[in-house]
């Protein structure tokens, strides 16, 4: 008899369904102007750090990160979306899962420009990088992190 309940409990875990492991990459929605090739950089960095990666092309980039809470002065080179935060700009790895450890109550965050040495960017890393975390409830940006 329990050699019978053994065969029938192995049978039933091998008919569990198995994720795939795609499906364990957290997901990122890439826009990014047609033209930048910086923006692909940060993509490839993107996925050498863990997250399945759909790079977008587009000429409304702006409209995109204001209508996700960054404000035009504050806005980085492309936009990014994971889960329920805007990630703008070349945000270092480390603060991108600090904000998706943390889930704060903000939209997201933001590296204005395309500050040199930033993942993705080419050239040394000069001075440090104000990372701004931003809201879509109109409360001014504040410093999220320093690196």
């Amino acid at each position: 008899m329990h050699r019978r309940h053994f065969l029938l409990g192995g049978a039933a875990v091998m008919l569990l369904p198995v994720p795939a492991v795609a499906d364990a990459a957290p997901r990122a929605t890439l826009y990014k102007n047609p033209q930048c090739s910086c923006c692909e950089g940060y993509a490839d960095y993107l996925r050498r750090n863990g997250f399945a990666v759909e790079v977008k092309p587009t000429n409304d980039l702006a409209e995109i990160s204001r209508k996700a809470g960054v404000p035009e002065d504050l806005e980085g080179c492309h936009t990014t979306f994971i889960g329920r935060y805007v990630i703008d700009g070349h945000v270092p790895i480390d603060v991108v899962r600090k904000l998706l450890a943390e889930k704060p109550a903000i939209a997201g965050i933001t590296l204005p420009g395309m500050p040199a040495g930033s993942p993705g960017m080419v050239g040394d890393k000069t001075e440090k990088f104000v990372i701004y975390a931003v809201t879509k409830d109109g409360k001014a940006p504040s410093v999220y992190a320093t690196v």
